[in-house]
């Protein structure tokens, strides 16, 4: 939002001049706003109804293209106007056309960024196999690291595990799980979300990879989704960086969120799994295993949930977040702001305009 011109902020003051100056005059406004959207959508709703009507006339013709049209239906319209409600058609496979150029900026752009996830994500947490640690433990490793990621920072995850090689008799290796309790483990990750159950998830997926697996992991996702505590993004992670197999992409919060915000998929309201299906019926196989941790270091640097940094984002010319962040900047750290920008009057008054509409808001709600 620093990225303003004059013209922009003369915009912003007349925005200022026309805001509501009191209660009445904002409750007008809300349900003035409010009409018109009803207005809106009830004429596409008769639209809509006035579709059906002839959908059901050409039904009464002929019952078997009815059915065929009905299967082709990609979109479903419900009651609810502002939730979206549509059907993937999974057949589908056309991305956004400028889709590559945008993921070769960010590409190129984590090459210089360092991020946490660079240095203690998942995949750089397990020991190498060599003379004192066999690729059954490494895997093992791989394994615990993913368990312990869920909902949990790189930093503690990291420091997670560096508890549970120095404490654990004999390293971090699946016998030296299954020798101590559960009590043990959960004081070792105590740091980490959800410890206490995340202590018995990997107590219970030692004993069944020892059982189960001859002391190994398993090899396959329907295997490791088996396994208590792991869900579809670990099993996939897991497959990458323990079996080296490239099976899927790994969806984390971080790829769920910013490939909905760059319109790469329309799955916000759906959940992980339904970005990942629809990331995999059109991105290339051979970036499903790199994609992961590229988008989750520009998440954790960068395209941040509720305060992206926008102005340092190497596609803030095709995509700008600054509507939705610039009211949630807290005052103080705007106000903070001006004393670094004494030397450049053009950023100094977006600021005081952005303070003088956010107090005024303040005002009115009061």
């Amino acid at each position: 939002w620093l990225k303003t011109s004059s013209h922009e902020v003369y915009q912003c003051k007349n925005l200022i001049l026309k805001m509501p100056q009191t209660r009445n005059q904002l409750r007008a406004l809300e349900q003035t706003s409010s009409e018109t959207f009803s207005k809106y959508f009830s004429s596409k709703t008769s639209r809509l109804n006035e579709e059906k009507v002839s959908l059901s006339v050409k039904n009464n013709e002929s019952k078997s293209i009815f059915k065929e049209t009905e299967q082709t239906l990609t979109k479903t319209v419900t009651k609810s106007t502002f939730e979206e409600n549509v059907t993937i058609n999974k057949s589908s496979k056309k991305p956004l056309s400028n889709w590559e150029e945008v993921y070769q900026r960010i590409k190129d752009y984590r090459k210089t960024s360092i991020a946490p996830v660079d240095d203690m994500g998942c995949a750089k947490l397990a020991e190498k196999p060599g003379t004192n640690i066999t690729p059954q433990t490494s895997r093992f490793q791989s394994l615990v690291a993913l368990m312990l990621s869920s909902q949990t920072k790189d930093q503690v995850t990291a420091e997670a595990i560096q508890n549970l090689r120095q404490k654990l008799p004999g390293g971090l290796t699946l016998q030296s799980v299954l020798q101590v309790d559960e009590k043990f483990l959960d004081q070792c990750i105590s740091k980490v979300g959800f410890h206490n159950k995340k202590a018995k998830y990997i107590k219970s997926a030692a004993e069944i990879c020892q059982e189960t697996y001859g002391g190994d992991i398993p090899n396959t996702v329907e295997g490791l989704v088996k396994l208590p505590g792991v869900g579809p993004k670990m099993a996939y992670l897991c497959m990458h960086t323990a079996w080296k197999q490239n099976e899927g992409i790994g969806v984390d919060v971080h790829v769920h969120k910013i490939v909905n915000r760059l319109g790469w998929c329309k799955t916000e309201k759906k959940g992980p799994e339904n970005t990942r299906q629809a990331l995999e019926s059109w991105l290339p196989r051979e970036l499903w295993q790199e994609i992961n941790p590229m988008l989750v270091g520009f998440g954790q640097t960068v395209c941040i949930t509720n305060m992206p940094k926008c102005a340092n984002c190497p596609v803030n010319d095709k995509y700008s977040f600054r509507e939705t962040v610039l009211y949630s900047i807290p005052l103080a750290e705007i106000e903070a702001l001006t004393q670094d920008v004494k030397n450049n009057a053009k950023v100094e008054i977006m600021i005081i305009m952005i303070i003088m509409v956010q107090q005024r808001l303040q005002e009115i709600r009061k």
